[in-house]
């Protein structure tokens, strides 16, 4: 979920020979799973003519297709016209399996929630209290079902205005203000925490080292933000579950993604690409290294795949 600017790893001058692999003939995958930004999509946050062309041969091949990625569900417009027969896709790394094709009238939106894997409030205080006395200066978001509820002191989105703005201990109905905890009706899907001035790698390895025994915590921001969801979940765990419910092993699986917060799913699918443009980690844990997003790295697999 990379919300501003450009590749934060400039794409390697040319692809290394890990980016393709010996493919077994007839070994066509099952499914493909893929993040979106910094990986299927370009940096204006759309999708290719020739993306799209490939992601339509997979299903026309009778490969399923999953969207795997750290946005919510309410910012899955960009895709959501592309989604697979099936409508889902796992939101908030691994949070929830939303249905981009069924609106929620009762809600008033245009996807519908189908599994949701929530933080448990008495832990967000937790963790966030932990955090900030081991980095002071720390300011949170709350990501729910429903909305971002965030810290004053929290950079806003402007185009993603807060369903509410208060200290954390009130934005969870902890304290006696006016803000009820609607656990029920608006779990907690993350716990997001910027710092205004710690490196990301070392603020993510500082909140592992901190937090770490309660809750899973990744990045996929440029910037020192870090998502932090309830301990067993990420892309991989969420997808691992939406593939035995289809019959589908690993081993059948193909995955892409740019981020720390999808080296899980990278490592879970039988084969992977990082993108040219990945995190340093994230390439040494996929499988092989395809062209960066802004050239159609995950249209280039797919091809061959279906060659």
């Amino acid at each position: 979920m990379r919300l501003a600017g450009g590749s934060p790893h400039p794409a390697p001058p040319s692809v290394s020979a890990r980016a393709w692999p010996e493919i077994p003939p007839g070994r066509r995958p099952r499914l493909i799973a893929t993040d979106l930004d910094g990986t299927l999509l370009r940096e204006d946050k759309t999708v290719s003519p020739r993306t799209l062309a490939a992601l339509a041969a997979a299903e026309r091949a009778g490969v399923t297709v999953f969207f795997v990625t750290g946005r919510p569900a309410r910012w899955m417009d960009v895709v959501a016209g592309h989604v697979d027969g099936h409508g889902l896709a796992i939101c908030g790394n691994g949070a929830a399996v939303v249905d981009l094709r069924t609106p929620d009238r009762e809600r008033g939106v245009p996807y519908r929630f189908v599994r949701v894997r929530p933080l448990p409030s008495a832990t967000v205080l937790d963790v966030a209290e932990r955090l900030r006395r081991a980095a002071p200066g720390t300011q949170y978001a709350i990501e729910r079902t429903g909305g971002i509820h965030h810290e004053p002191g929290y950079p806003p989105l402007h185009l993603d205005p807060a369903s509410g703005i208060a200290p954390i201990t009130k934005l969870l109905g902890l304290d006696s203000g006016p803000l009820p905890e609607p656990e029920e009706s608006e779990p907690v899907l993350k716990l997001l925490a910027h710092h205004p001035e710690l490196a990301p790698d070392a603020f993510l390895r500082l909140a592992r080292d901190t937090v770490g025994d309660l809750v899973a915590v990744t990045r996929s921001s440029p910037t020192a933000l870090l998502e932090i969801s309830a301990r067993e979940v990420s892309k991989a765990s969420t997808l691992a579950q939406c593939c035995a419910e289809r019959g589908i092993a690993p081993e059948d699986v193909i995955a892409f993604g740019d981020m720390p917060n999808d080296i899980e799913m990278l490592t879970w699918a039988g084969r992977s690409w990082a993108m040219g443009n990945a995190h340093p980690e994230v390439r040494l844990a996929a499988s092989a290294v395809t062209h960066p997003n802004t050239e159609d790295g995950v249209a280039a697999v797919i091809e061959r795949l279906l060659a």
